[in-house]
């Protein structure tokens, strides 16, 4: 008798519950100490910008949201707010399982689309020349590298960079 596969899960977006916020500085620690070596000085400044998001942040300009995978959180973006005029896409991470499926793209987009729609005319972010894959999704939605410095962070030697796209 054959045997019906179920169809592979999908990633979906959804607003943070309980416990994500956790798993968003748990992730961004463990993600970037094993895939660049990067200590808890990291952990330390997601935490304290995840902190400063849940306490202060303004619903109608600046949300979060989590990719989720069969009921599982697997990434995670923030849109934040710079200025009246600037946003900020902040802490995007996808993990390891939800790669290649779209959840990258999908959290852009939605982050990028939340900044239109709240009035922003410009995003910025703040990322570093190793982490190529999210450059490429940047970089693929017309975002552009409008500053770079080599720096020591995170017990790491890199190049921070900043990338503006006009919305």
């Amino acid at each position: 008798m054959p045997t019906r596969e179920s169809p592979p899960a999908r990633i979906v977006l959804r607003a943070p519950r309980p416990g994500d916020y956790g798993w968003i500085i748990a992730r961004h620690g463990a993600v970037y100490a094993a895939e660049y070596g990067w200590d808890i000085a990291f952990e330390g400044l997601v935490a304290g910008l995840v902190a400063d998001f849940v306490a202060s942040h303004d619903p109608a300009r600046e949300r979060c949201w989590i990719a989720d995978l069969g009921g599982q959180p697997v990434g995670s973006v923030f849109c934040t707010r710079q200025d009246d005029d600037t946003a900020k896409l902040r802490m995007l991470i996808v993990d390891e399982q939800a790669r290649g499926h779209g959840a990258g793209g999908l959290l852009v987009d939605t982050c990028m689309a939340f900044a239109r729609e709240a009035g922003y005319r410009k995003m910025t972010l703040w990322t570093n020349d190793i982490l190529t894959a999210a450059r490429k999704l940047y970089a693929a939605r017309g975002w552009r590298l409008a500053s770079a410095e080599a720096v020591h962070q995170f017990g790491q030697a890199m190049v921070s960079e900043t990338w503006e796209v006009e919305l």
